[in-house]
């Protein structure tokens, strides 16, 4: 995929970043280098990769435990009231 000045434009808009004029020339270029890349990275066969058996994070139960985290952080406020923080008022 070649990046050229319409996409280019419509990338700025989406990120709100601004690239100065002199730079979007080898900007557009690096921008198709990277998407070069991640098109060869289509081509891995990986029909042979065991999602089950990967590295990620083991699932485990969600499950319902008892938990005095609350009491603990509002008995370290400087002021709590009914399990809330009490703040001074900032609106008028």
């Amino acid at each position: 995929m070649k990046v050229d000045d319409v996409l280019l434009e419509r990338l700025e808009k989406l990120s709100m970043i601004k690239i100065d004029e002199s730079k979007k020339e080898s900007f557009k270029e690096e921008l198709s280098g990277i998407i070069k890349y991640m098109d060869t990275l289509q081509e891995v066969d990986t029909s042979k990769i065991n999602i089950e058996h990967s590295s990620a994070t083991p699932m485990r139960e969600d499950c319902v435990v008892a938990s005095d985290v609350r009491d603990i952080v509002l008995n370290n406020a400087p002021n709590a009231q009914d399990g809330y923080f009490i703040v001074p008022k900032i609106i008028g």
